[in-house]
């Protein structure tokens, strides 16, 4: 991961402790400077408490600091989604501060979601994001795979990946319930 010199950057779960800091910094993140609390926050603080949260893919990166202090410097959250019914997760939000984008965290936080994914047997992750970004990560968008968004209007900003090459069932793409407050 490309971090500062004289920087280290840790991924572990998220903890309970963890979670005013979490939404700070995914305020800042997704700070719109329109004055008001970005969707991602109150998102995010639901995902918490639903019954689709899965705690092992709700991941933080701490990153060190010379002295010895540390920041919480990103935080990506994959919930339980559904396709036809059949089990699948969903990703986002993901976020990183400010001073540390640009910097590998966003892409240790993907990588980090894909290896415990495909480690408790998950067979996709599906997304709503850039597509200049995601692609390099291997994902596509959802309709190659058959899984439908739950809005056509986002195309190719609807993407899964595969993972470990699984099956995959194809249909209609529910997200964790929180989702469907937006």
């Amino acid at each position: 991961m490309a971090v500062e010199a004289g920087k280290t950057v840790e991924l572990r779960s998220e903890r309970p402790e963890d979670r005013d800091e979490v939404l700070r910094l995914t305020a800042r993140a997704f700070d719109g400077r329109d004055g008001r609390e970005p969707v991602e926050v109150r998102l995010l603080s639901e995902l918490f408490g639903c019954d689709e949260y899965l705690p092992d893919l709700s991941i933080v990166a701490v990153a060190g600091q010379p002295g010895g202090a540390s920041v919480l410097a990103g935080h990506s959250i994959t919930t339980r989604g559904w396709i036809d019914g059949q089990p699948a997760l969903g990703l986002g939000p993901i976020s990183v501060l400010p001073g540390f984008q640009g910097r590998g965290i966003g892409a240790a936080l993907l990588e980090e979601t894909r290896i415990r994914a495909e480690a408790r047997g998950d067979c996709v992750i599906v997304l709503l994001g850039h597509t200049g970004y995601y692609p390099r990560f291997g994902y596509r968008p959802a309709a190659e795979l058959g899984i439908q968004a739950p809005d056509p209007q986002w195309g190719e900003h609807f993407m899964a990946l595969r993972l470990a090459d699984r099956d995959v069932p194809a249909g209609p793409f529910r997200y964790a319930e929180p989702f469907s407050r937006l």
